[in-house]
């Protein structure tokens, strides 16, 4: 999948695709609902399918650090989305300069730069300066400059209707199961690893540290986590998601032990798959006694693995 970093870096040979636009957070069951609509449209064109999303997300700009929390970063973005064979990705750089394109403009850079055939947006899509334009505006714009407009309903999986916001909601309230229905896989958190300051180690829990590309993240604690990348199998372990209350820490980190593992992981890219909550953080009054806790739920973990067959 391609990748086009900025509007400045369209070209004419961009020019005529099948788009859907939006912030792609998670890109969760909804999401690929819409993506599949897209590769089936750019077949019957014979178009690139294509998907534009916002770097930072709109409510970062406008909302600061009170923006919710990301489900992921926009490598990860990219990393799920490559993976719904779309032809490209056009990362618009949402500044305060987009945010006050006119709906008339943020049109005209659809049909004139990008050449949309057809464009696919949620039932609740708004765009433009103080979001004046809507669908309707859309179709209208559609049939004066000749592409067509389609939008998409709530998908439900379960009986739950499929949001990033209900995904984040149910990841903070610890419900893994919930936000693994609504995405379709677990959910995870990829990043290279890198030093810390040999704590783990030192207690006889050796971590792998992976710095979060996000102010904040959409789950904290202690969980039961699969990891790839490490080998070539899956290694099982736990982590944890937090600011390490017992050394004061002031940042958010994730911290991965793994289980029956010894070899040298540093500077790898890996995938960490979140699939039980263990524990809330907890400060302890010494490192003995986060030692002896640490033990207590890696052999919790063990015992989540025996049983759910994973």
């Amino acid at each position: 999948m391609e990748l086009v970093q900025g509007l400045h870096n369209i070209s004419t040979e961009h020019h005529g695709c099948v788009l859907t636009i939006g912030n792609f957070d998670g890109v969760h069951l909804g999401h690929k609902e819409v993506l599949a609509q897209v590769n089936s449209l750019s077949e019957k064109y014979a178009l690139p399918a294509v998907v534009m999303v916002f770097e930072p997300q709109p409510k970062e700009l406008f909302m600061k650090h009170k923006a919710p929390a990301r489900l992921c970063s926009i490598r990860e973005k990219y990393t799920h989305l490559k993976l719904q064979k779309l032809d490209r990705m056009v990362c618009v750089n949402f500044n305060e300069k987009f945010a006050n394109l006119s709906a008339d403009d943020f049109i005209n850079l659809l049909h004139e730069k990008l050449g949309v055939k057809h464009l696919i947006v949620g039932d609740d899509f708004q765009f433009g300066r103080d979001r004046e334009g809507g669908y309707a505006l859309l179709q209208k714009a559609g049939k004066e400059l000749g592409f067509s407009v389609s939008n998409t309903q709530s998908f439900v999986q379960e009986q739950l209707r499929v949001s990033s916001t209900a995904i984040r909601d149910a990841l903070n309230q610890g419900d893994l199961k919930a936000a693994h229905t609504m995405l379709g896989r677990p959910f995870s958190i990829l990043g290279r690893v890198s030093h810390g300051n040999k704590l783990g180690r030192t207690i006889g829990f050796p971590t792998a540290n992976i710095p979060l590309k996000r102010a904040c993240p959409p789950l904290k604690g202690v969980f039961v986590v699969r990891v790839n990348g490490a080998k070539d199998n899956p290694v099982n372990g736990i982590a944890n998601i937090g600011k390490r209350p017992t050394m004061d820490g002031d940042v958010h980190v994730l911290e991965v032990h793994l289980l029956n593992f010894q070899a040298d992981i540093y500077g790898l890219h890996i995938e960490v798959e979140v699939l039980e909550k263990l524990r809330d953080e907890h400060k302890f009054d010494d490192y003995e006694q986060l030692k002896k806790q640490i033990e207590i739920d890696a052999q919790h973990a063990r015992e989540w693995f025996i049983n759910s067959a994973l």
